[in-house]
């Protein structure tokens, strides 16, 4: 998805602006209010430090806790974010982000046994990691500039791909009930005048038609032995003054492939050299964040330049070629179902585009379409979708009802047949998909200001619910004009062990191994530097983790194993000191780690002229 020109840019660090909430699968949300309101178009400011205070105290059961034996599988909850303020500029206090009031419902327990289920159909008390400060997973504004380093930046929590099993409240406790089925210039080495390390100064590849000039900043400047460098960087192309989206980021054997403004840039992987260039007659408004087996993508465009143009052109890209494959126009749906912000994503050979209220399926080969994901039972509007192995489908069921409610699906990419429908408890909503297989569901419920994370079985029946008193902050971007399922980074998952960050407090903070069996804690380990460490992915047996750079220092990227009963980090790459403030710098950012190189990119540009804004790094040895 994509913002307008002036809205904050997806992702970026800082602390998440909402307060965690216990999150019940329950009663839709309105499909036109899927997402926060776009923010007036203000100057950017500084986001401030994240408030202090100690670790939530431990609730009753609800969403975030195992519930107790029933009847039905438990649900899990899903956490909105706050209504974002002018932008760059982190919101003002309010409900979201300040201590939940004491009530009848959603206060915070002290820690003991989890409580017994009560009558049915009671709201869900709060689940663990409530209350806080901010919710989890909300995102977060950039400071001026492209952003400046802060020491005491936090995180939102992260969400993983998944689908939500039909939700009951029942005694305190919430219940799943399943319903149904240019010229390039090589890199000049500069050769050490003493013994320290070769510092050799990174290719830049300038506006992306060639050579940039003369490189002003030497990145790898200071690198010490056994440091990695920048092996080549880009600079952002011009964008207008309210910045640009430069969403996604895809590595291939070949290529390193970057979206900008009106334009795709594609790298060598080691040496940065220019492989192909396209541009569009105008701006990117949505990718697909993952690629095809055989590597190819699909990116929306404007139909026009106003404010009114809609992101319906779609175009095929061959990532290795550069080729353009087909092309196609996204139809407008019925009434408040227009395509001015679309949201893509791909499952196996299906390219699902998400509007509003409704989908379109398109074979993601030929472009011909497969089929539409429209209007079912009682007012049920699809509203989000999530891809990878499994396509998921959150809809808004019964808006403005007293049934008001989410419905979570799994849908079969080829024929959109529905595969299980989960019904979400009423106040509750899906937020964020933490992994599609597993499905791991983020939820919200935005009155009680409580969030939960539920993990769901195959056939949609909840497998078990995050049972971990701690503050969670991945990084999660903003969805303004829809929900945006897939919009976070800072968390993993493979088949039995969820992986999130905890919020850097004062420290290092953590990530924690939790048990999608039951929900518990397995193992944590602490960051190796004062810095916030964010997971990334599974390789093998071991996850890959990013650890931010402070003032003086490079980032790391460091490996854990996941197995045995020792969890230390190993560095595989410790990132050179000079480039630490161009690392530092993005607030709103893509991260990937292959074949030993570390790639680092921003998702949204500030469109300031008077500094030289990075598009993209990558490094190695």
């Amino acid at each position: 998805m994509t913002q307008p020109p002036n809205e904050p840019p997806k992702g970026g660090s800082g602390a998440p602006h909402d307060q965690p909430t216990q999150i019940a699968f329950g009663a839709p949300q309105d499909p036109r209010q899927g997402a926060t309101p776009p923010p007036p178009a203000q100057p950017p400011q500084a986001p401030p430090a994240p408030p202090a205070g100690g670790p939530p105290q431990a609730p009753q059961p609800g969403y975030g806790y195992p519930q107790q034996p029933g009847p039905y599988a438990q649900p899990g909850p899903y956490t909105p974010p706050q209504q974002p303020g002018p932008y760059g500029q982190p919101p003002q206090a309010g409900p979201y982000g300040q201590p939940q009031q004491p009530g009848p419902y959603g206060q915070p327990q002290q820690p003991g046994p989890y409580a017994q289920p009560g009558p049915y159909g009671q709201p869900p008390q709060p689940g663990h990691g409530y209350p806080q400060a901010q919710f989890p997973g909300g995102p977060v504004p950039p400071p001026p500039g492209g952003g400046s380093r802060n020491p005491f930046k936090g995180r939102p929590a992260v969400i993983i791909g998944a689908a939500v099993a039909a939700l009951l409240v029942v005694g305190g406790a919430v219940w799943a009930v399943s319903s149904d089925g240019g010229d390039d210039k090589k890199p000049v080495a500069k050769k050490s005048q003493d013994d320290k390390p070769t510092q050799s100064a990174p290719v830049n590849e300038g506006d992306g038609s060639g050579d940039g000039g003369e490189d002003p900043d030497n990145l790898n400047e200071g690198r010490q032995d056994g440091d990695s460098k920048v092996l080549w960087y880009k600079e952002a192309p011009d964008a207008p003054g309210s910045g640009a989206d430069a969403p996604g980021m895809w590595i291939t054997d070949k290529s390193a492939v970057k979206a900008a403004y009106k334009q795709l840039f594609a790298y060598g992987v080691g040496d940065g050299k220019p492989a192909w260039e396209i541009t569009f007659p105008q701006k990117i408004c949505a990718a697909t964040p993952q690629k095809t087996s055989d590597d190819k993508i699909v990116v929306a465009y404007k139909s026009g330049a106003s404010d009114s143009a809609k992101c319906n052109q779609l175009q095929q890209i061959d990532l290795t070629t550069g080729k353009k494959g087909w092309t196609g126009k996204v139809a407008d749906g019925g009434l408040f179902d227009s395509a001015l912000s679309v949201e893509l994503t791909l499952s196996g050979d299906t390219l699902m585009v998400g509007r509003s209220q409704s989908g379109t399926a398109y074979d993601v080969s030929s472009g011909k379409k497969l089929w539409d994901k429209e209007k079912y039972g009682t007012a049920c509007f699809p509203a989000a979708f999530a891809g990878g192995s499994k396509l998921i489908s959150v809809s808004s069921c019964g808006a403005s009802t007293s049934n008001q409610h989410d419905e979570v699906q799994e849908l079969d990419p080829a024929t959109g047949k529905v595969r299980w429908t989960q019904k979400v408890t009423k106040g509750w909503q899906v937020a964020r998909t933490y992994s599609v297989e597993p499905v791991v569901l983020y939820l919200t419920n935005k009155d009680k200001k409580q969030w939960n994370i539920s993990t769901l079985k195959n056939n949609g029946t909840i497998r078990s619910q995050v049972d971990v008193d701690e503050s969670f902050a991945p990084e999660c971007g903003w969805a303004i004009l829809n929900r945006d399922l897939q919009g976070c980074t800072g968390v993993a998952a493979d088949a039995n062990t969820l992986y999130l960050p905890t919020e850097a407090k004062s420290g290092p903070n953590e990530i924690v191994a939790i048990s999608l069996e039951s929900g518990k804690e397995k193992w944590r380990v602490k960051s190796p530097t004062d810095q916030t460490m964010l997971p990334l992915k599974l390789d093998g047996g071991d996850l890959v983790a990013y650890v931010e750079p402070s003032y003086d220092a490079g980032g790391r990227i460091v490996s854990v194993p996941t197995g045995g009963s020792s969890h230390k980090t190993t560095v595989l790459l410790q990132n050179p000191q000079g480039a630490a403030d161009v690392e530092n710098g993005f607030y709103s950012k893509a991260l990937d780690y292959v074949d030993g190189r570390f790639y680092l990119s921003t998702t949204r540009l500030t469109g300031n002229d008077e500094s030289k804004e990075k598009l993209m790094l990558a490094y190695g040895k």
